[in-house]
């Protein structure tokens, strides 16, 4: 007997890694001090560039919107969505990303659908501007169903100590400002998949008028990365906290960076929400608070700032091609009000 005969070929781990590591070292910049195949990958942080560096950290998956890859057939964009959802999280304190590590697990290796993913992973982290320094491709036959995987990230990035973005600056009258999403990034895929593919039977591959895609193209959109705007901002000292809105919506997500003693007004009116979410609002008879606390809603990013700088922050975000909306503002926390309140 074989490991092959078990389902498991070291042969094709060892032609997937060849394969990728002209792609990973497109990524590779100052810093970086191993190649792809050893155990650990080594990045140097320059202390040039820093006085007092801390390290942030985060990790995250794709979620069930890997399913609608499968049934599209197209795996390389889900590479950049597994990027964003890691760089979003900590771009939020102020911190560079500076590499990245991702985990791929499938029933079987076919180096076509493995490659694809790598591929988008690899754009990711341009976008991003860190570096794809190593990773793990486990084939697990029996676990998965066939042509199915799932995916893991891990980032690493850098802020300097007395820059770290904790909203600690936040003052009563500070401005809200919603940065615009592509549509429903990574988060609320199975409501999104119950309400249109299983309750309505909508057909994966039907094009939409409304959104002026077939569904499938629509639900594949990628994550928006927002590292290059939030950097620019950060550089010019004009955000006091800054919120990735995921899994749970606005009223999950924004609580996290702002202090105890105030809460967040938005008005429900102030931005633009692709037609995606109001026809799962709509063909799913989902209430708003629900739709709330299931999606970004059209807003992938909001920032705390100063009223003073509101006009300045919008200009920066527009320049870098994003939609930006001024959606409410900072208020002390009064005893009937709650984190987050809805006008």
């Amino acid at each position: 007997m074989k490991y092959s005969d078990a389902g498991v070929s070291i042969d094709k781990g060892n032609a997937f890694v060849e394969r990728i590591k002209p792609l990973a070292r497109s990524t590779f910049k100052k810093g970086v001090l191993s190649g792809i195949g050893g155990f650990a990958g080594l990045f140097e942080i320059d202390r040039r560039q820093y006085r007092h560096p801390v390290i942030v950290t985060s990790t995250d998956g794709v979620g069930t919107k890997l399913k609608i890859a499968f049934e599209m057939d197209i795996h390389d964009t889900v590479g950049i969505d597994l990027v964003a959802m890691n760089v979003n999280d900590i771009v939020v304190n102020g911190a560079q990303p500076a590499v990245f590590l991702d985990y791929i697990a499938t029933s079987k290796i076919r180096l076509d659908i493995v490659t694809d993913i790598v591929k988008g992973i690899v754009n990711g982290c341009k976008q991003a501007g860190c570096t794809l320094i190593g990773g793990e491709t486990a084939e697990l036959p029996g676990f998965y169903a066939d042509d199915e995987y799932d995916l893991a990230g891990f980032v690493t990035g850098v802020v300097e100590k007395d820059r770290i973005i904790d909203g600690s600056a936040i003052r009563q009258g500070d401005v809200l400002i919603g940065i615009g999403s592509s549509g429903l990034h990574s988060n609320g895929y199975s409501l999104a998949r119950y309400v249109l593919l299983e309750k309505k039977k909508m057909k994966i591959g039907a094009y939409i008028d409304e959104l002026g895609c077939t569904l499938g193209e629509e639900l594949l959109k990628p994550t928006i990365i927002y590292v290059r705007v939030i950097e620019k901002l950060v550089k010019q000292k004009l955000i006091k906290a800054a919120a990735h809105i995921t899994g749970g919506g606005i009223t999950e997500n924004l609580p996290r960076v702002f202090p105890k003693q105030f809460s967040a007004v938005i008005e429900t009116d102030s931005w633009d929400r692709p037609v995606v979410f109001e026809m799962i609002k709509g063909l799913g008879n989902v209430d708003d608070m629900e739709m709330i606390r299931t999606f970004n809603n059209g807003l992938g990013m909001v920032l705390v700032v100063d009223k003073n700088s509101v006009q300045k922050v919008l200009t920066t975000i527009r320049s870098q091609r994003q939609k930006a909306f001024v959606i409410g503002e900072m208020r002390r926390f009064g005893e009937k009000k709650q984190r987050v309140e809805f006008i």
